[in-house]
């Protein structure tokens, strides 16, 4: 009566990777053979016994062990961990062995001495968020073994993994040696695929030195704020202050630290009032890529210091974004990599052309080609396909597309505040409203300074139809960024909030603004059409239909119904002012 029966049972699993391990036994295959089988032999297997764990199998770097209890697989995680940071400091930066670790509580199919199922499944999705020499957690490991073990967890939230069909909350398990080990292996290999940035100890210009705590404070909190950017790498404050009191050339700075952008300022006190002034710095050539100055009262000299972290943050992202376009051009074609063809490609969307986005397919293709694992090539390769399905001059098969890079980009992502913002702005454009706000509102907890972040996290509500969010997205994205490219698009969005609400002129005003913004933007006209028809002005509406079809004669009526919009009623008024504007069916 049981043959064939399914045999299943509860268990923790962990799972565990070695960092670089292709590029370790690149460069010496015998090597690091023997450094990984010391390491199992001298630390990781006793650790395991200890715990009361099984080796389920090895995979050449990998590792799946089960354990009878979830208490005992994070207890002998986090001594793993631990002892490594011992174990590694006599061995040469290049040559250590470094693990990322996974770890799920869950139902798991038993066949012989192996086992299957979703529950090790989503061990090895979390094992590949965790960081190097880090220990990421599902939400129900969490809640067992929270004020079990002397060890505190960090929330990342509900992250989408890969072949897991809910999301699943995340928590990373926070030990200061693991945290250590990040920091120095960090430190010794700055990445050459993205932009590097030191924030030098702001000077003190007051005489007062009671200002000092404020300007170390301003200066740590704009450190944090851009270590949360994805495609920066910022050195660390204790690497940065130790310029503190010093007189300090920049384009030594850059080679000492390793670094093309560095951030210095100063602070001066008069009378009750305290002015910062902050500016931005090409090391190599000394050129200035931004300055700035603000200022307020001393009495709110905490909120000034939140104020002056927001500003500097959402200036500094757009500027160095386009010093490193510039930079890109001046590079040999021949010579491209995945970063340099991703640059190009933002660099192309501008405007938003046929001609544009279509080249920036290209390069976005071309990078990923070039580095599969490129999160944010993807996620920004699904962005543009939302432009195109915007202004009407998609592929067939785009959005199919756009939704399965999204989807991919959020998987190995991590904490990339803008591939997490650009993927969840694709799925929510393409109406995966639930996944995008997941990955959207991620996006805005790890950066929530980031006039692009805030863009994207508005319109994710535009498109679940709920305007307040929106509005207050958006207005915080103008507000750190007056100046910034997509201000057509945040004016825009701003625009459609406030005909959900009902406020026709306040829309009309702002689309006014959008056009002069961007006036080659058919989509912005569209909403223009819906205003002005719910003001009776219905000459003015069929103008707005002439503008769209000299610049998209494919336009369509059918095409709004099918729009990125939750609410249908919504979808179908703007159709029906379409229709009466004498926009074609």
């Amino acid at each position: 009566m049981n043959e064939g029966r399914v045999e299943r049972r509860l268990a923790a699993i962990l799972a565990a990777d070695v960092v670089g391990y292709s590029r370790l036994m690149g460069m010496d295959e015998a090597g690091t053979l023997a450094r990984l089988r010391s390491v199992h032999r001298d630390l990781v297997d006793p650790k395991i016994t200890n715990h009361k764990g099984r080796i389920v199998k090895t995979t050449g770097d990998g590792i799946l062990i089960e354990f009878p209890s979830v208490v005992e697989a994070v207890a002998c995680a986090v001594a793993v961990q631990q002892e490594m940071i011992e174990h590694n400091a006599a061995t040469p930066e290049g040559q250590r062995i470094v693990f990322r670790v996974g770890i799920n509580l869950g139902d798991v199919i038993v066949e012989g001495d192996d086992i299957y199922g979703d529950g090790v499944n989503i061990a090895a999705r979390l094992e590949a968020l965790a960081e190097p020499g880090g220990i990421s957690v599902s939400g129900v490991v969490h809640d067992q073994v929270w004020g079990r073990l002397e060890v505190e967890f960090e929330d990342t939230g509900e992250q989408i993994l890969k072949n897991i069909a809910r999301p699943i909350r995340v928590y990373r398990v926070k030990t200061e040696p693991a945290g250590a080990l990040l920091s120095v292996a960090s430190a010794l290999a700055l990445p050459d695929d993205k932009p590097s940035l030191a924030v030098l100890p702001f000077q003190n210009m007051s005489g007062d030195p009671e200002q000092e705590y404020f300007a170390d404070g301003v200066v740590e909190d704009i450190i944090t704020a851009l270590s949360r950017v994805g495609w920066f790498f910022v050195i660390a404050r204790n690497s940065s202050f130790t310029y503190k009191g010093k007189a300090v050339d920049i384009k030594q700075v850059g080679r000492e630290l390793g670094v093309r952008y560095v951030l210095e300022g100063s602070i001066r006190k008069a009378a009750n009032r305290v002015r910062i002034t902050g500016q931005l710095i090409e090391a190599e050539t000394g050129r200035h890529i931004w300055a700035d100055r603000f200022e307020g009262a001393l009495e709110d000299i905490f909120d000034l210091q939140d104020r002056i972290t927001e500003s500097v943050v959402g200036a500094i992202l757009p500027s160095v974004q386009r010093a490193e376009i510039a930079r890109a051009h001046v590079k040999p074609t021949a010579n491209l990599d995945a970063y340099d063809l991703y640059l190009r490609a933002v660099d192309r969307t501008v405007g938003a052309s046929r001609e544009g986005t279509t080249q920036a397919v290209n390069f976005l293709r071309r990078a990923i080609a070039t580095d599969p694992n490129y999160a944010l090539a993807k996620s920004y390769l699904s962005f543009v396909f939302v432009y195109r399905s915007a202004l009407r001059f998609a592929e067939p098969g785009e959005r199919e597309e756009a939704v399965a890079l999204a989807e991919d980009a959020i998987v190995t992502a991590r904490d990339d505040p803008d591939a997490l913002r650009l993927a969840g702005h694709a799925l929510s454009h393409f109406r995966e409203w639930e996944r995008g706000k997941v990955a959207l509102d991620r996006a805005v907890r790890l950066n929530p300074n980031s006039a692009q972040v805030l863009n994207s996290a508005g319109w994710g509500s535009l498109h679940r139809c709920e305007p307040e969010p929106a509005i207050d997205f958006l207005r915080r994205a103008i507000r750190l960024s007056p100046l910034d490219p997509e201000m057509g698009t945040m004016l825009w969005g701003l625009a459609y909030a406030e005909l959900m609400n009902g406020k026709n002129e306040d829309a009309l005003s702002l689309l006014d603004q959008a056009i002069h913004e961007s006036p080659n933007n058919v989509a912005v006209y569209r909403a223009q059409i819906l205003a002005l028809v719910r003001l009776g002005r219905e000459e003015a509406a069929r103008d707005a239909v002439q503008k769209i079809l000299k610049l998209s004669p494919a336009d369509r009526i059918s095409a709004l119904r099918e729009g990125p919009f939750r609410d249908a009623a919504f979808a179908q008024e703007m159709a029906e002012a379409s229709r009466l504007a004498g926009l074609p069916e």
